[in-house]
Formats: structure tokens, sequence, C-alpha cells
């Protein structure tokens, strides 16, 4: 699990993309010493497996699930990406909920200067427009942002300057992909309230009437 607070910008040193599967070496400053193999990073929010490491250099395999479901198979060796490493248990929530499993790929299609921020506009696939809210979290390439407002198929974003700076949102202009997770929770709440449909009236489902059969009410 992650929260969407990008630790380091690393650098794309190699990438292969086969039939059936890819491996990714990245560059980076996060401290090789606190790594472990088989551990969690995410790359532009895309949780993968660190498989070797070592001088400034860790690899992970991509497989073709995440490869047919992100962006990751558009990079190309010098091109910077997000990361993040897991978050530990007991550490801070400073974003949201992030799992590393990318929901779509959306694309840019607007961008300009608001004041002190730079307001995004993202096409997105219209199954995902249920999950994202006003003022709720949403994920791009593993950046925990707010959404600002939510069309049929599009969603706008005000990021501000130090988000800017330290992610690679400074490099994504009009026509630009990136990576779309929306709220964990929200899937999670859609899911209940479908089995919660589906089942009779006397399925088990916790209600006002169950509550009141059972000597609750």
């Amino acid at each position: 699990m992650f929260t969407g607070l990008i630790e380091d910008l690393g650098t794309v040193r190699q990438l292969y993309c086969g039939a059936d599967s890819g491996k990714i070496a990245v560059a980076t400053r996060l401290p090789m010493a606190e790594v472990r193999l088989g551990e969690s990073i995410a790359i532009n929010g895309v949780c993968l497996t660190v498989t070797s490491f070592g001088d400034g250099l860790f690899y992970a395999d991509v497989s073709p699930e995440s490869l047919s479901r992100t962006t990751l198979g558009d990079l190309q060796p010098g091109q910077q990406v997000n990361l993040e490493r897991a978050v530990p248990l007991g550490g801070r929530m400073g974003g949201h909920l992030v799992s590393g499993h990318v929901d779509g790929v959306g694309q840019v299609v607007d961008r300009y200067q608001d004041r002190n921020a730079v307001r995004f506009t993202v096409r997105m696939p219209t199954a995902l427009s249920r999950y994202l809210v006003e003022k709720g979290s949403v994920a791009i390439d593993g950046i925990s942002l707010t959404v600002n407002e939510v069309g049929k198929d599009t969603f706008g974003l005000a990021v501000i300057p130090l988000s800017l700076a330290k992610t690679t949102l400074q490099e994504r202009r009009v026509g630009s992909r990136v990576n779309i997770e929306t709220d964990i929770l929200g899937k999670y709440v859609e899911r209940l309230l479908r089995f919660r449909e589906a089942e009779p009236a006397d399925g088990g489902s916790v209600d006002l009437e169950f509550l009141a059969k059972h000597g609750f009410l």
C-alpha cells in the first residue's frame, strides 16, 4: 500500500518489453541500504516487485497485465518516473490509500496556469467516472491529488508548485498519457452494495429490519 506522496524522481536506464513480459531498470536516490529483495516500489503509480538492486539502481519485472493496462510500455531510457516505496505500518498517511493497481489510462486534454497552480483536465475511460467525486482523491501516475470537478469522461485537477516540481507532472502536456487509480474505498463500497442488492430479504444483510428482528431495536 502507498500514500501517493512521491519520494524520488527516478530515471529509466533500461526497459525491455517482450511479447509476454518486460523488465525495467531504474536509477534512484532512494537509500539502497533500506531496499529489500521482493519489496514493492511504485513506478508512475504501478506497484512492481524489486528483483535485484545495487549501486543506486533497481530492477523489476513487468507483467503482461501491467504492460497492457498502464503507460509503462511507453517509457524510454532517460525518462523520469515517479517513485514511492510501500508505506511502513504505522507510517504517516499524508496522501490517501493507493494500492498501485492502475484502473486505466487517461489523457491530458487541457493544461493552463491559474495563479500559483497549474490546472489539468484529464480524459478518462467512462467506466471510471463513477468512482470519482468532487474533492475526492485520485492517483495520477502514482501522485495523490484532489479532484476539483468531474464530467462524463473528464475530471479536473489543480496542482500546486511543489507537486509540480517534485513529480513528472512538470513534463505532462496536452496529449500525454497518464496512469489513473481511483479511490479503492469507492470500489469496495460499490461491490458491497451490489451483493446487498442481489441478496434475498433474509440473506443475512444487516439493515433496520434485520436489527429489529433480532431485538436490537
